[in-house]
């Protein structure tokens, strides 16, 4: 039985490949670990899409806040479908030692609104345009001559309330225009925003114990980013028209493992950490509210995380699969310069600022966990099949409105064809069902509701083995 046992996880090993193809933050791929781990030279090349539906309704709310919430008009699907290809190799110097480099593409988003709703421009006149620059001009007028007379009497309490309520007055006034302007140039433009990400990992692991069950591995991992953001639409309040682009950056970390074998029951168990990465990069803002733009230094730290793999024999033609992934994703935050500093002007009634420390753009409330189980069936010595049922808690609800959902159940299948004894084929497919999400701006107001949500993921990938 040992030796059936054996040649089980070479006949249904990388079957199942979507795991956090669509998990929580910007999640979107598994750790190389899996790849490593491997037995004797192995190598492989994935092609992963996704075909996400996510819609729901804006706030009809008058004034929005974290507690007040009104359906209003629908929200079309405003994920637009992806897909990426993953690839590497690994190889064994010798007996103990194991080398091997990975490409995969662990972070992301594309997301873009469309239709009449509150995250996307309506249509400004040159009527209307001209018109909020004469309210603008005349309320700059109007805190000039406040303020003249406050200088006159600068003990006079009155006065001081009258220049510092005609100042804020004339600031919303000159925002208004400067939104009825940037709409008047991009009308019926929608929110969209999009991050990429690349991973190039280099591994090598030692092997040790009596028979060499146990195995340590480690090794650099050098990571490219960019993204950008442009929001639009009145859900953004005095934000609305931001536009940031991240100039592409190149991050370096490091990731390492312990694993365990047990061929002769099909056992493998691994634990592997990726740390967290520091990107400096140039953020290109520009914050129409304010009329200011430019070019900004900014710091982004991708998060770590951390992967239990495991899977054992249950008998000579079945394999059973288990999964756990931690990411921290309450730490994680996107603070561009010019919108954190501007988001600190916003002041109350009282002229205190509402927001002292400024805003993010991007933050979540929770971390993201997921799990995953699942079974491979050996049907011959050229078919497999597998099936999973997975997990993700997402990273809080309400979140952010470029991924409004609060994680998911997942149910997937996969196959394996066997070309030769070292070559395979294998294909998959996974259904997500989202979790319901309220989503909310930087500042807590809430501003859409998203139900019933789901997504499609389909996955190939070539393998070539040999022990």
């Amino acid at each position: 039985m040992s030796l059936r046992l054996q040649s089980l996880t070479l006949a249904i090993a990388s079957i199942s490949f979507a795991s956090a193809a669509q998990a929580a933050g910007l999640d979107r791929s598994t750790q190389p670990s899996w790849g490593f781990t491997q037995d004797g030279t192995f190598a492989y090349i994935e092609r992963i899409t996704i075909d996400p539906s996510i819609s729901g309704k804006d706030n009809a709310a008058t004034t929005p806040s974290p507690t007040t919430y009104e359906e209003g008009r629908d929200i079309n699907n405003m994920a637009l479908n992806y897909d990426f290809i993953n690839y590497g190799a690994k190889a064994d110097v010798n007996d103990k030692v194991s080398v091997g480099v990975f490409f995969d593409q662990p972070w992301g988003a594309d997301v873009e609104f469309t239709g009449n709703n509150n995250f996307v421009n309506g249509t400004v006149s040159a009527q209307q345009v001209a018109g909020a620059g004469q309210a603008a001009q005349a309320a700059a007028t109007a805190a000039k001559t406040a303020a003249a007379a406050y200088q006159a009497d600068p003990t006079n309490q009155t006065l001081a309330y009258n220049a510092a309520t005609a100042v804020k007055t004339a600031q919303q006034a000159g925002a208004a225009y400067n939104l009825a302007s940037n709409i008047a140039q991009h009308p019926n433009e929608g929110t969209n925003a999009s991050v990429d990400s690349k991973n190039f990992t280099g591994l090598v692991g030692v092997k040790f114990g009596e028979k060499n069950n146990w195995q340590v591995y480690g090794g650099p991992v050098l990571q490219k980013l960019e993204g950008e953001v442009h929001l639009r639409g009145k859900a953004y309040n005095s934000t609305q028209g931001y536009d940031g682009i991240f100039a592409q950056s190149n991050g370096y970390g490091w990731m390492a493992g312990l694993a365990y074998s047990k061929p002769e029951i099909a056992l493998k168990a691994a634990l592997t950490y990726r740390s967290d990465i520091d990107h400096d990069t140039v953020a290109y803002e520009s914050m129409p509210a304010t009329g200011e733009s430019g070019s900004y230094d900014m710091t982004i730290t991708t998060p770590k995380s951390v992967n239990v793999d495991f899977q054992t024999g249950l008998n000579p033609t079945t394999l059973l699969t288990a999964k756990l992934r931690w990411v921290p994703w309450s730490d994680f935050s996107i603070k561009p310069p010019l919108y954190n500093a501007t988001t600190k002007k916003a002041t109350g009634a009282d002229f205190k600022p509402l927001y002292p420390n400024g805003l993010n753009l991007i933050d979540y409330s929770d971390d993201g966990w997921a799990a995953e189980v699942g079974l491979g069936k050996k049907l011959s010595n050229q078919w497999a099949v597998s099936g999973s049922v997975g997990w993700d808690s997402g990273a809080g609800d309400p979140t952010t409105t470029l991924g409004p959902v609060e994680g998911h159940w997942n149910v997937g299948l996969g196959a394996k064809y066997n070309v030769t004894p070292e070559v395979a084929v294998s294909a998959g497919v996974k259904y997500l069902m989202f979790g319901d999400a309220k989503s909310k701006i930087p500042n807590g107001d809430l501003v859409g509701d998203f139900q019933n949500n789901d997504a499609w993921i389909y996955g190939l990938r070539l393998t070539y083995q040999k022990k």
